[in-house]
């Protein structure tokens, strides 16, 4: 009997939501992850023939993470989310399920085994890598993450798989195709070196940190390649006081590799936090930009880039965590563009319905002035139930 590949893929992707509790099926291999159901409503105004709208959408989400121990020093980890998207935005954007259906990595991974009119299912892993651990040396070949970013929001010194502080359904932040090779060499002490090739050398991404501890200070130094441009720059962490205080600076020279409209940037960030007795945990930032602003700005369609980490010259932002009680923890996060005429707003909730099985609510609001790149951002209200295995 011949079976379509298609189908095959459904079975397994089916299979890999349902998973219903965590396996350690040996000694070598651990197998946990989270099933994740969400409705979405979106508003936003879209160029011409879309124009504004309000979407509703239902997604699916399985994340499934495997470990498994060859041997004392060896591991291979696999990581990998299933997503079914339902509902308007698949109908009613042209090229949704493309921006979907996309990997920037050197190998292509991203599956799209069913894309229906008004629905889809996408596949993609983005951990999948050998590592070799020896306690002074750390090895990882394929795709992970690197995070070397110190600061809570906003990440220079993440050259390899920035984030976006705007993304709220991607909790595991994003991976690289690298090579990453650490050596350590003492107390709050390491040599680094990460190589990330692309499918077109001049995209590549190589770079070089050394940190160290002085003073009180975590303290990393860092120079790269990236993506046709030079890099350098250094980030701290410590504290002030009782307060933990962080910072991050980048320079980058030479033209950017797609329009070459620049040949210099300078980025620098610089936090505070503190746990007031109340257990209230705020954040506040400066970020500084050169290259930062645009003249229109969109809530599905905008990439950060660690050159340009930010959609605005000047950014503050400030968040709090608060134990509104044992189970329930509400946040609120700021952000105000002064060169921009805008403030970014988005309040959420996560309650612990029962061990394992949160319920969460996440909104996010722009409000700017009729002159804003950020007047016709849109606005978004999700409303989540997840089951952790």
């Amino acid at each position: 009997m011949n079976i379509p590949k298609n189908s095959i893929l459904v079975v397994f992707a089916s299979i890999l939501m349902i998973l219903p509790a965590e396996a350690q099926l040996s000694d070598n291999l651990r197998i946990s992850g989270y099933t994740q159901g969400m409705a979405l409503r979106i508003s936003a105004e879209m160029p011409e023939p879309i124009g504004n709208e309000t979407w509703l959408e239902y997604r699916i989400q399985n994340r499934l993470n495997v470990v498994w121990y060859p041997g004392s020093n060896w591991g291979f980890h696999w990581q990998m989310r299933t997503r079914l998207f339902a509902g308007d935005l698949v109908s009613d954007i042209p090229g949704y399920a493309n921006a979907i259906d996309t990997d920037d990595g050197l190998a292509n991974l991203s599956w799209m085994p069913v894309d229906r009119n008004s629905w889809l299912l996408h596949y993609i892993p983005d951990r999948l890598y050998m590592e070799y651990d020896s306690g002074h040396w750390n090895i990882r070949v394929g795709r992970q993450r690197v995070n070397w970013g110190v600061a809570m929001i906003t990440n220079p010194n993440d050259l390899f798989n920035i984030y976006s502080f705007y993304e709220f359904d991607y909790i595991e932040r994003p991976g690289s195709d690298a090579v990453r090779i650490q050596h350590f060499l003492g107390f709050g002490s390491r040599l680094e070196l990460v190589v990330s090739p692309d499918r077109e050398i001049e995209n590549s991404v190589a770079g070089l940190l050394y940190s160290f501890h002085s003073g009180g200070y975590d303290v990393q130094l860092i120079g790269a390649y990236y993506r046709n441009r030079l890099a350098a720059g250094t980030g701290f962490a410590g504290n002030l006081f009782e307060a933990g205080l962080k910072g991050e600076t980048m320079f980058y020279f030479g033209e950017r590799h797609k329009n070459g409209d620049s040949n210099f940037n300078a980025i620098t960030t610089l936090s505070l936090d503190y746990m007031f007795s109340s257990g209230l945990f705020v954040v506040t930032e400066a970020l500084y930009n050169k290259d930062g602003g645009r003249d229109e700005f969109q809530l599905l369609a905008e990439d950060l880039s660690p050159d340009n980490p930010s959609f605005s010259t000047w950014q503050f932002s400030t968040q709090g965590t608060y134990p509104i009680h044992p189970l329930i923890d509400g946040t609120l996060a700021l952000i105000y563009y002064p060169d921009e005429d805008a403030v970014f707003i988005a309040p959420s909730m996560q309650w612990s319905v029962i061990t394992d099985l949160d319920f969460l609510i996440n909104a996010q609001f722009f409000l700017s002035g009729s002159n804003s790149a950020f007047n016709n951002a849109g606005n978004l209200v999700a409303a989540s139930l997840r089951y952790s295995f």
